[in-house]
Parts: C-alpha cells; structure tokens; sequence
C-alpha cells in the first residue's frame, strides 16, 4: 500500500510540473546578443528600437495576441495568460523597445531640450513598469536563474531612471547595487556567473563592471565618496549599452567643471604670443581640447584610443575656431579686436595642424608594425602595403606644408614661430625620406630593380641630408634616421645586386621563353596573338613582373571569316495577290453573218 501511495504521489508531482511548467530564459544572453546584432554595437538605438518593435510584431501575431482589429481591446499579460516563454519575450522586448526610445532622445546632437527630457523619463518609466512586470512573471512561471536575471534587469532599469531623473541619489544607489547584494542586487550577476556556460559568464563580469561606474557616481553625488570631477573621466572607460546614460551624466559633469575652471582663463598662450579670449564658449572648447591633449601625452593609452581622443581633439578645435569667426564677424569696426581674433584663429589652426601631424605620424607607426606578416600570429589580420605608408607620407608633407604656410604668414614673427617653421622643414625633409623608401619597395616588389635602386639611393641622400639638419639633442630622431640610413643602403645593395643577377640570368631566361613561343597554342578565349600588337612597344615573351604565358603568334589554321554575298530574291508574293480583271479593255471578236464575213 505504501509503495502504491508513493507511485501516486509521484505521478501527482509530474502531472503538476507537466502542467505548470518553469520556462528558463537566458535573459542577459539574449539581449546582448539582439542588442548587438541590431545596432548597439556602433551605438544605433533607432534601429535597435525598430528591431524590438518588429519583434514584437512578430510575437503578437505569433501568439494570436492582438488587440483586435477595429476598435481596439487591449490585452494585459498576466500570469494565467503566460502558457508560454513567448509571452514572457513580449514583455521583455516592450521595456527593451521603451528603453532604446529613451536614450535614442539622450542621443540629440545638441542634447534633449526640456520638452524631449520630458518624453524620455515618461519612456524610461514605461521601460521600468514593463521590466517590474517582467521579473514578477519570472519570478510565478520561470526558474530560479530567470527569476534572478529578471529581478537585476528591473532594479537596472529603476537605477536608470533614477539616474535620468538627477535626484534620489540614494535610491539610485540602492537600485543600482541591486547586482551586488541579494536577489534583489548586483550580487545577482556575481552569482550568475558562477555556474552556467562560460559565454554566459563572460557577460555577467562585464555586465558587474559596466554598472560599477554608475555605482561610484552615485557615491560621488550623495557625497559619500572622495572622487574628484576630473577623475570621473577614468571610470567611464569601459564600453557597452549600460554605460550610455553614465557618459551622458559624465560629460554634463566634466562641461560644468570646465566652465567653472573657464571663469580664470583670460588668455591663450602660442609661441611668445598671448591673444584673450572673451568668449565663454571659445574658453570651454580649448579647455577641453587641452585636456584631451594631456591624456594623449601622458595617458598610457592604447593606438585605437589614441586615435578616438584625436578625433575629440579636433572636434573640440574645431568649435573653438567657429566661436573665433562668430565673433570676428560681428567684431563690427574694432580693429583692435579683430586683430586679437585673427591671431587667435591662427593659433588654434597651427596647434590644430601640429595635432593633426602627430595623428598620422600614429597612423604611420600602426601601419607599419603591420607591414611584415611575419610578426603577427594572427592570421585574419589585415597587412600593410608600402603603399599605404607612401599615401600616409603624402598627407604629413602636405600637412607640413599647410602649417609651414601658416607660420610664414604675418609680420612680426617671434623667435619661437622661426624655430618651428625650420622644425616644419626638417620633418618635410624626413617624410620625403620615407616615402622615397617605401614609394622603393613597393616598385621592388613589383621587380622593377632600376626604379627601386634609384628610390632607395634617393632616400638614402635625404636621410643622410636631414641627419645634419636634426638637433643634436633630438636622439630620438636621429636613431630613427640612422635607422633608415641604414635600411636604405642595404635594399639598395640588394637590389643592385638581384639586378645584376637577373642580368645574368636574361640569356637563358629569354632564350627559354622563346622556345616556349608557339605559332597558334592552345586556344584561350580573350587571348591576343602577337600579330595583332606589331604596334604596341612590349616585350614579346614577357619579363619577372608579367605571367609566365607562353606567347603565341597568329591563329594556325586561320579561321573562317564571313564574305559578302549577292542578295537572293524569292518573289513570295506574286501567288497571293488578286489583280483586277481587264476584259472590258481587250478587244473583243464580232461574230456576224454571210455578208459581214465577206466585208470583214
């Protein structure tokens, strides 16, 4: 009887979990994996928000969930209604479309005005109504590791808010540690991440370091932590979608911090010269230009990083000069001001000139530890070619040149603006070197020796020329141009002598190639034949840079050509036309009697 009592139990316990079943969705796997298939890895909420629209598109009608058809009857999703994982997508795709219409209105170019702020915390608030309703469903009808995922993905969108909203500092705060403590915290993500596969544990650590620096933000505001304005910039280093509105709040933080500091700064100092700046908004933009600048120089940042900060350098020039000619076109008759603006547009352009050499001399240096495949396991990795660095050398000379151009114009020069117009000369004097000796290896490797020892000898001078222009104190530089010195001499000796042996080689070489020559080969359609390029100056059986294809010399037999023929005329129609009767125009014979056949 018990044995009987216990195999009842038992089908009572599968007959409930057959009939409320657990779903498991993999919540933090599944958005990132759509997020960046649909536009957030380069920052796109607009397609993200119509990738989650047709989505949810797809699952209303999927599910036959629609509103009907007409008037309209909403539907709500409640526990009894989930029969399926799908209903719980739908909720988790409508927060994730409200979220992404959000921050598509964070992202304005010149930011949301208070109407557009207004919309965005209305759609960040329907993000966290969608997402709380999203975690109490998981937590009836999922297991255990969704109702976790989805109880962090609702404190993260009320941290979100909260933090959009610039108050509650402490609630924030609260929401936000929602993934380090309890089911309700970050610990939520710590503790995902200790079992499941590994995928999925990679992104739980990122998304614990993505939320942390909004966590020390919201210290930093409530005043429970020591973190100065100007170090906020070093936490906001990590990428990823969690960390959009941190960087938004950042950049409000760092532009107020900027203004503040704008308040003392009078003058810009270039080259012995000071020119002042009256304008507020000219003061913030070369403030920032100048910090960026410091975290080029001193920072310890990788080459792709770099290359973003100039991109923010130049942006921030930039402005600062469209400020500077705002103001000089409404300088009116003030000479003396106009002045003062002229010469600081020309420092901004001259600094602007210099960053931007010091930007492609980066390019260079990328390109060229790139240049020989030999030293990179990776083998998907893109080569450089010679002459890409050729093309790079192009625009630093002419780089050089504009910022040379720049510095000669005006009268009264300072000593300064000579010593870096002659700097100007001597690195237009390097770059010529090295592109002379990349502009050779490139015709070596195309096996034109002559052309590549010329280049190479040619290169080999100007770097020997702007060795005695160098400072001596520069030993940076003059390593790098014995360096080249050197490279130069050895490709020229080896072209020199590949040229001499190849020389010595052409006799049998040619001789070989002509014996290959055939009267009419095989036939390859698109192929000419030498009879018909007797007016092309090329050589016959070809030389190390050509294919190695056997030439041949005129179609054997000659093939059929089409002659002109007199036309053949078929009357076809003569048998089908009906002509008209002429009996009332021939003559007609008169039949009469004895007498008429007399007298006729």
């Amino acid at each position: 009887m018990a044995k009987e009592k216990s195999d009842v139990s038992s089908m009572e316990v599968d007959d409930q979990i057959s009939i409320n079943p657990k779903f498991s969705i993999h919540v933090l796997q599944l958005l990132k994996s759509s997020q960046m298939q649909h536009g957030l890895r380069f920052g796109d909420y607009t397609r993200y928000r119509r990738y989650c629209t047709a989505r949810l598109r797809r699952l209303y009608k999927s599910l036959k969930f629609t509103h009907g058809r007409g008037k309209y009857a909403k539907k709500s999703v409640t526990a009894s209604t989930v029969t399926e994982v799908r209903f719980l997508h739908l909720v988790l795709y409508t927060a994730e479309r409200a979220w992404s219409h959000a921050m598509e209105k964070r992202q304005l170019p010149d930011g949301p005005n208070a109407r557009q702020r207004s919309y965005l915390i209305g759609r960040l608030r329907k993000a966290v109504k969608w997402a709380t309703l999203f975690a109490e469903l998981c937590a009836l009808k999922g297991d255990s590791r969704t109702s976790l995922e989805a109880e962090a993905y609702s404190s993260y969108m009320k941290g979100n808010l909260l933090f959009e909203q610039d108050q509650n500092w402490d609630i924030a705060l609260k929401s936000f540690k929602s993934a380090r403590q309890g089911y309700k915290n970050r610990v939520v993500y710590e503790e995902l991440g200790k079992y499941g596969d590994l995928e999925n544990q990679v992104l739980c650590r990122e998304r614990v370091e993505e939320l942390e620096p909004s966590i020390r933000y919201c210290l930093h505001k409530i005043g429970e932590s020591n973190l100065q304005a100007s170090e906020l910039v070093h936490i906001g280093e990590i990428e990823g979608p969690a960390l959009d509105l941190f960087k938004a709040k950042l950049e409000a933080v760092m532009d107020e911090a900027r203004s503040q500091q704008a308040a003392s700064m009078t003058e810009f100092h270039w080259l012995g010269h000071r020119f002042p700046i009256s304008n507020a908004k000219t003061r913030v933009s070369i403030l920032k230009a100048q910090e960026l600048e410091k975290e080029v120089h001193e920072g310890a940042l990788s080459s792709e990083k770099k290359l973003a900060v100039f991109d923010k350098i130049f942006a921030a020039y930039h402005e600062a000069r469209s400020s500077i000619r705002s103001d000089l076109a409404n300088a009116g008759n003030s000479e003396n001001m106009k002045d003062d603006l002229s010469g600081l547009d020309k420092a901004i352009g001259a600094v602007l000139g210099q960053r931007t050499i010091e930007r492609n001399q980066l390019l260079v240096t990328i390109a060229k530890s790139k240049l020989s495949s030999k030293s990179h396991d990776d083998k998907n990795e893109k080569v450089t070619k010679p002459e890409e660095l050729v093309r790079l050398y192009d625009l630093l000379l002419q780089n050089t040149a504009d910022l040379s151009d720049l510095l000669s114009s005006g009268r009264d020069r300072k000593e300064q603006e000579v010593a870096l117009s002659e700097e100007c000369e001597v690195k237009s004097l390097i770059f010529r070197a090295e592109r002379c000796f990349y502009l050779g290896k490139s015709y070596s490797l195309a096996g034109k020796r002559t052309e590549a020892y010329s280049l190479f000898t040619l290169a080999r001078s100007l770097s020997e020329k702007a060795l005695k222009s160098v400072p001596t104190n520069d030993q940076g530089m003059k390593k790098e141009l014995e360096t080249l010195y050197k490279d130069c001499r050895s490709n020229s000796c080896i072209e020199h002598a590949m040229g001499i042996m190849e020389h010595e080689k052409a006799p049998n070489d040619l001789s070989k190639k002509i014996s290959s020559v055939s009267i009419s080969g095989t036939d390859k359609k698109g192929e000419t034949y030498l009879v018909e390029k007797l007016e092309e100056y090329e050589s016959v059986v070809g030389d190390g840079s050509t294919k190695g294809v056997a030439p041949r010399i005129a179609a054997y037999q000659p093939p059929f050509q089409a002659i002109s023929r007199n036309p053949i005329v078929l009357d076809l129609a003569y048998n089908s036309i009906d002509f008209p009767s002429i009996d009332h125009r021939m003559k007609k014979d008169k039949k009469g009697g004895f007498i008429s056949r007399l007298w006729g």
